[in-house]
């Protein structure tokens, strides 16, 4: 399988202005992204889980371009990016789309639904004729179930389903190998967020295209992606296929995720052991000196104040960063 992107040790800061007239005050430093590394084959799917201000929007936007790194490498097909020229970044970045949270703010109430489609294509390929661009909008239009007759309406005349998949149609009229989803189905009705997850489901089968999908929920995950990364205060903290994190989790943060999504059966609700989240999330610009989880965590060591846990490999496709990961036993399995 031929990787696509690679992710290498990037971490993401943000330098904050001095408080106030006090020039001799120190200048502090946002982390928002620290020490993440990952790879995304062709066609594979990755979900990126965890709560605001954990870092996934920003590591898109690194992956994206919008952002730059402020250390470690992001390969495109074995090209690093932050070292391409500018004519082969923007090569680049139009085989990458990103679809938005909010789809009705993402789209500009001035241009049609046909003209947002077509904005990426007079962007990167401004020597195709008209014909073949509207032959294009059209596809696209047709591949998100979109009726052709929308193409003329603003997005003030369009449902909340009907606006998401216009960034949806837009994110594909390039034919990108990589599209970034972004709480793609967070402000969407519980019907209308089911038509777009399968309909994400069946682009990913029939154009072999590659995803990384970030969400909230957990149990949304196990319907889109191959494998799932967890994030916390900018770091990971596990990465696993999403059966295995949500059947066996390794990490007590990811655990105390998958306590959190209901389950429909009533009796099994009863039955189940919730592990509440304690406290707040530690502000990225005072990160803990150890383990980020460590303010939090009810399986806390004495060495988790001081020290980092690396990810280290559990089994097969799973990795942990944990001095005191859970065990089978810990869920009441053998």
């Amino acid at each position: 399988m031929n990787t696509l992107l690679r992710v290498d040790d990037v971490s993401v800061d943000f330098p904050l202005r001095r408080q106030g007239l006090r020039p001799w005050a120190r200048a502090r430093t946002l982390s928002a992204v620290r020490q993440v590394s990952f790879s995304l084959d062709e066609g594979e799917s990755l979900g990126v889980v965890g709560e605001s201000g954990s870092g996934k929007t920003t590591l898109a936007r690194a992956i994206i371009g919008t952002v730059s790194p402020t250390v470690g490498t992001i390969s495109w097909n074995g090209k690093n990016l932050s070292a391409a020229n500018h004519r082969l970044g923007g090569a680049v970045r139009g085989e990458m789309s990103m679809i938005f949270q909010n789809s009705l703010s993402a789209l500009n109430p001035r241009m049609t639904a046909g003209d947002i489609i077509s904005e990426p294509i007079w962007t990167h390929c401004p020597d195709m004729s008209s014909a073949q661009v509207a032959y294009r909008v059209d596809e696209s239009m047709e591949q998100v179930g979109l009726n052709r007759v929308l193409a003329n309406r603003y997005p003030h005349e369009l449902s909340g389903g009907q606006c998401q998949r216009v960034g949806i149609a837009r994110a594909l009229v390039l034919k990108p190998k990589l599209i970034i989803c972004d709480e793609p189905v967070a402000a969407l009705d519980v019907s209308v967020r089911a038509q777009v997850v399968n309909l994400f489901r069946d682009l990913q089968r029939e154009l072999h295209v590659s995803l990384i999908f970030i969400t909230h929920d957990l149990g949304l995950i196990r319907h889109v992606t191959n494998r799932t990364l967890v994030m916390y205060l900018g770091r990971m903290v596990e990465m696993a296929p999403p059966e295995v994190l949500i059947r066996r989790p390794r990490h007590p943060y990811t655990h105390a995720l998958v306590s959190s999504v209901p389950v429909p059966d009533p009796v099994i609700e009863r039955k189940r052991v919730h592990v509440p989240l304690t406290g707040e999330i530690p502000s990225p610009v005072f990160p803990p000196p150890g383990c980020a989880f460590e303010t939090r965590c009810p399986r806390a060591l004495k060495s988790c104040k001081h020290r980092n846990p690396l990810m280290e490999h559990q089994a097969a496709g799973h990795e942990v960063a944990c001095f005191n990961r859970l065990e089978d036993t810990d869920h009441g399995t053998a």
